[in-house]
Order: C-alpha cells, then sequence, then structure tokens
C-alpha cells in the first residue's frame, strides 16, 4: 500500500503539504488535515477555533484539498486527506479531487470533540454504521482508494465488525487510534483491509508491540515533527520487515 510502512497521522490545523515535506525521507504516507467540507461541520470548526484548537477552515476546503495535494506531487511521500462532514455529499467531491490526484480519502469516524460530534461527525459514525458505509461507498464510486480512521474503546461499538462493513462498502484502510487497548489490532487484523496502527507510537517497542498484533503498518501523530522519532520509528519498521520472520513469526500481509 505504501513504503516504508509509516505514515503520518493527521493534526487538526497542521498536518498540510509542508508538515509532510518535512518528514518525507522517513515515512511512507501523510494523512493530511482533517479538513471540515459542509457547512455543519465548518460551523463545528469554527466553535473548536473559538476554544483554542488550531483548525483548518479555507475560505474553499475543496480548493485547499485540491492546492494541497497538487503541492506533494513531486514529494517522495504518498498523500491522503482526512475529511469531515455531517453529509455524504461533500464527502463524494473530495474523493474526486482525490481520485484525480491518486491521493487517498479518509473518512474522519475518529475525532471525539463534542462539537464535530453534536453535527453527526468524528466518531458519532461509529455509532451509525450505515452512514459510514455511505460514506465509504460513496467515496469509492469516484475512483478514490478509501481509508476510515477510527478509535478503539466506544462503548457498543465492535471495531471488527466495523472493518468489515466498511471492507464491504469499498474500504481499502483502517486506520486505527488504539487509545489505550492495543490488542484492538488482532481484532481486525484478520479483516481484507490493510491495516494501520495509532497512538504513542514512538520507537522500537510500540512499533513491534503493533506489528506483533498484526498491523500492516504504523502512523506517527504528535511526534510526527520530531525526526528523532521518526528515524526510531522507520528504523524500527525496517527491521520488522528486513526479517522474514518478525517478532511474531510471520510476516503481516499486505492490504489491497
Amino acid at each position: 500500500m505504501f513504503d516504508p510502512r509509516v505514515a503520518l497521522a493527521s493534526l487538526s490545523g497542521e498536518a498540510d503539504a509542508a508538515w509532510a515535506r518535512q518528514a518525507e525521507s522517513h515515512a511512507g504516507m501523510a494523512f493530511l488535515g482533517g479538513i471540515s467540507l459542509d457547512d455543519r461541520s465548518r460551523k463545528a470548526a469554527r466553535e473548536l477555533v473559538a476554544r483554542d484548537r488550531n483548525e483548518f477552515l479555507p475560505e474553499d476546503p475543496f480548493a485547499f484539498v485540491a492546492s494541497e495535494l497538487d503541492t506533494l506531487a513531486d514529494a517522495d511521500i504518498d498523500a491522503a486527506m482526512n475529511v469531515r462532514s455531517a453529509t455524504v455529499g461533500p464527502v463524494r467531491r473530495a474523493a474526486r479531487i482525490c481520485a484525480d490526484r491518486n491521493a487517498i480519502l479518509e473518512v474522519n469516524a475518529h475525532c471525539r470533540q463534542d462539537e464535530l460530534c453534536a453535527v453527526g461527525c468524528g466518531e458519532t459514525l461509529l455509532r451509525d454504521t450505515d452512514r459510514l458505509c455511505e460514506y465509504v461507498a460513496a467515496a469509492a464510486d469516484e475512483g478514490a482508494t478509501v481509508s476510515v480512521k477510527v478509535r478503539a474503546e466506544i462503548e457498543g461499538v465492535s471495531l471488527e465488525t466495523t472493518a468489515d462493513r466498511v471492507a464491504d462498502a469499498g474500504a481499502s484502510i483502517l486506520h486505527v487510534d488504539a487509545m489505550d487497548s492495543e490488542e484492538v489490532i488482532a481484532d481486525v487484523s484478520d479483516s481484507s483491509l490493510f491495516v494501520v496502527a495509532n497512538n504513542e507510537v514512538r520507537g522500537e517497542a510500540s512499533v513491534r508491540e503493533y506489528l506483533g498484533y498484526g498491523a500492516d503498518a504504523v502512523s506517527v501523530g504528535r511526534p510526527s515533527t520530531d525526526p528523532r522519532v521518526l528515524r526510531r520509528v522507520r528504523a524500527a519498521v525496517d527491521d520488522w520487515f528486513d526479517d522474514e520472520t518478525g517478532a511474531s513469526g510471520e510476516i503481516s500481509e499486505v492490504g489491497p
């Protein structure tokens, strides 16, 4: 799916093309965004800014998606765009932009801020799998490779079931914020999806734990601007996949 199997996880208001460029020698994929696409999600983002959270709020979010991806056209790193929307139409439009640029569209079913959840974005989608699958199918219909960003530890939500459902809807990647439940990666590793493990990825120990649970790749969140962390993670990932058996006795299969 991407190589090296180190990704940069989206950071609100920070994960843009310049951010991706500074890490292109360490990572194979950069998830830009998140970017709020429709009126309701943009209103929520403005409320977040009002309480001092960083957010991308360009005048035209679709022009932003196109411009940021175009800026990375010659970069030595693949690109994805993490998007939020309370309605499906803007997801379809953003997916078309991504597909035209061979970029991945990532549906955000992850953010947990009250403002975003109140309008039906973020982790609210994990409790409404039918709507999540509608978003995935719409993006896939536009020809985009689709990732779904999720989080663990949501009461009443089985990520194993979610993985199967979004795969059937057309997703190729499951990007999992494992929270404090790293073993959840094992629950989704048998799906047909390419599983990217996220949360507290800092070096050899965390990399080997996630890959040992069956992840296909790892992603770095807040320390993605720290080259020391990126070098440690990249070295650990390379060592794992250079070893034919890895720490678990088998190599994780590459997703679609």
